[in-house]
């Protein structure tokens, strides 16, 4: 496989075993004592042992941090902060699905704040209130191909105290230097790729549907969505394919990319069932996915028979592409039906409903939301009855 570097949107080297230049990007940007942020299960993994040996072989005097769960929360922010002071470092290299990537873009951005991280909520102008002098250089590792932390600006943080998943901002969250190496995701488990890949296509989908003129996500978006359509099976039924593997973690890379635009309604419905009940991000937005899609039928039907055209799908139509949805999520064995994977007396569907509007994400939904809209949408994703 060759490798290649570009530079959309940050400096992006990618390539086959590209995890061996991890010591490189520590030099070029001047990283002496990096924070290697990790989850727990990855930090017992022979990638991570590997790649901390590769530091220390060049000399570079890593600490680890590992402190962290799937749905990450402030407090492994804060522990990860007080680990980047503790040790004097100057730099973070984030390793690992989304979780890792978030708590590692937030740690080096909370490194030299001393406001509350939730002052620095998606809304307004919040982000200026940062010191941005004081954020440390970022290094990204994606070991999952769907959340697309990498190319993002932001970091998803669950407030223990309020129970909300909060989106939390600044321009210098883009790391300097990212790593896309198609081999850290080989041992991924199918129904983990499954997942994530669905994350990934929530991204590119809603970029695309999003309101607003901007043409450049929209391009971005719709070949992620081409490169999803081709290689996302692939990479659940071989794992060891690489090249299926490098396309899935650059389609990744293109949704976090293309969703500056916006997102909608499925990431709004998601974040609440995530934080409620720690339902897996990329699985959450594979339901919602198709109920979402139908309900904003009247708005988007022109722009989804243009991703049936660019897919070039037998069926051409609004329906076609619903079906295509369904058949895709049939084949990765994706529940239809949120009841599947919440029990009905643990679902609180005022307080979701709620937690939904006010979602950042609800925003970009191509029609306009009330809390009752949510509610209808949750309820159809409950019962698998999709709208007409």
């Amino acid at each position: 496989m060759q490798k290649y570097n570009w530079n959309y949107p940050t400096t992006m080297w990618v390539g086959e075993n590209r995890v061996n230049d991890i010591a490189q990007a520590c030099e070029n940007l001047n990283i002496l004592k990096p924070l290697f942020v990790t989850d727990k299960g990855l930090a017992e993994t022979d990638i991570v042992k590997k790649t901390i040996s590769i530091l220390k072989n060049k000399k570079i005097n890593v600490e680890l941090f590992s402190n962290v769960v799937g749905n990450p929360t402030g407090t492994n922010v804060n522990e990860g902060v007080e680990s980047f002071r503790k040790n004097n470092c100057d730099g973070v290299i984030c390793f690992g699905g989304g979780s890792g990537l978030d708590v590692g873009k937030s740690i080096a951005f909370m490194s030299g704040q001393s406001l509350p991280i939730w002052e620095f909520e998606d809304v307004g102008d919040n982000w200026k209130k940062a010191n941005s002098e004081k954020i440390a250089p970022i290094i990204a590792v994606p070991t999952t191909a769907g959340t697309g932390s990498e190319t993002g600006r932001a970091a998803v943080i669950l407030n223990e105290e309020t129970g909300v998943k909060k989106i939390i901002f600044h321009p210098k969250f883009l790391p300097s230097i990212v790593i896309l190496d198609p081999v850290l995701t080989v041992g991924l488990p199918p129904k983990i790729t499954a997942a994530t890949g669905m994350d990934a296509l929530a991204h590119n989908l809603e970029a695309y549907c999003a309101p607003g003129y901007h043409p450049m996500a929209d391009g971005i978006a719709l070949e992620g969505i081409k490169l999803i359509d081709k290689w996302l099976l692939e990479a659940v039924n071989n794992g060891s394919n690489l090249e299926a593997r490098m396309n899935m973690l650059t389609a990744a890379s293109m949704g976090a990319t293309a969703f500056q635009k916006g997102l909608g309604a499925i990431h709004s419905l998601s974040h609440p069932v995530n934080a409620l009940n720690n339902v897996h991000h990329g699985l959450s937005n594979a339901i919602f996915m198709p109920y979402v899609l139908t309900f904003n039928k009247d708005v988007i039907e022109k722009k989804i028979i243009k991703i049936c055209d660019y897919l070039e799908l037998q069926d051409r139509s609004f329906n076609g592409f619903i079906n295509w949805v369904l058949d895709l999520r049939k084949k990765l064995n994706i529940p239809h039906k949120l009841s599947e994977v919440i029990d009905e007396k643990d679902f609180q569907l005022d307080r979701l409903s709620k937690m939904a509007l006010e979602d950042p994400s609800t925003g970009g939904n191509p029609k306009k939301l009330s809390e009752t809209d949510m509610k209808i949408m949750y309820q159809h994703s409950m019962s698998g009855n999709l709208f007409n």
